[in-house]
C-alpha cells in the first residue's frame, strides 16, 4: 500500500475518539472508520481540510507515502 493514513495516530496525540471527530467534521464514523483503517480507495480534499482543522494538523500528518518496493 502506497499512501498509508495515520489518522488513529493524529487522533491519539489529540486525545479525540472517533465519535467526537464524527461530530466536529460532520461525518459518518462509518466513513471515518475506513479511512482510519486503511480501507478508503480516495478521499475528498473538502473532508480532509475538515479533518485537518478539527485535528489542528496539515495533511502530511495524516497521509504518509510508503512505496511497496522500498530500494
Amino acid at each position: 500500500m502506497a499512501i498509508v493514513v495515520n489518522l488513529d495516530v493524529m487522533m491519539a496525540k489529540r486525545k479525540m475518539t472517533l465519535s467526537q471527530l464524527s461530530e466536529k467534521v460532520d461525518i459518518t464514523l462509518a466513513n471515518l472508520s475506513i479511512l482510519k483503517n486503511n480501507k478508503a480507495k480516495a478521499v475528498r480534499f473538502s473532508t480532509l481540510e475538515a479533518i485537518c482543522a478539527a485535528l489542528d494538523c496539515q495533511p502530511g500528518d495524516i497521509l504518509e507515502y510508503v512505496p511497496d518496493d522500498p530500494p
